[in-house]
């Protein structure tokens, strides 16, 4: 079973940047599409971005777009989140997703019941 181990979250002053890393193990990450999603208290979860196995494909939310960007690094079985501008609205717990798909198939950031494996999250606080 595929795992997926999320880090580099923590806190950060508004118009800072982080970069989160979603790492696998166990499974070549490379057979999979990935999304990253966050989870505010209170509130239900919402995609953030999705690339998708060769990496020639992303996708963003209309409120993260020309902030944030997702790569990806095969050889090294990670995904890449690079956040900057960040606003305490970027606040929450984030999380990546793996589904499995075709090597040419487009990304979109897809409701999370449709992905079939998810990491336990990182936290990201924005905040003076």
């Amino acid at each position: 079973q595929l795992q997926l181990v999320e880090s580099g979250g923590g806190l950060v002053q508004p118009g800072g940047s982080l970069s989160l890393s979603c790492a696998a193990s166990r499974f070549v990450l490379d057979y999979y599409e990935i999304g990253w999603f966050r989870q505010a208290p209170g509130k239900e979860r919402e995609g953030v971005s999705c690339i998708n196995r060769r990496g020639d494909s992303t996708n963003y939310a209309d409120s993260v777009k020309g902030r944030f960007t997702i790569s990806r690094d095969n050889a090294k079985n990670t995904v890449y989140l690079q956040m900057n501008s960040l606003k305490p609205e970027d606040t929450g717990v984030y999380y990546c997703a793996a589904v499995p798909k075709s090597l040419f198939s487009l990304c979109v950031i897809r409701r999370p019941g449709e992905y079939d494996y998810w990491g336990r999250g990182t936290q990201v606080t924005v905040s003076s």
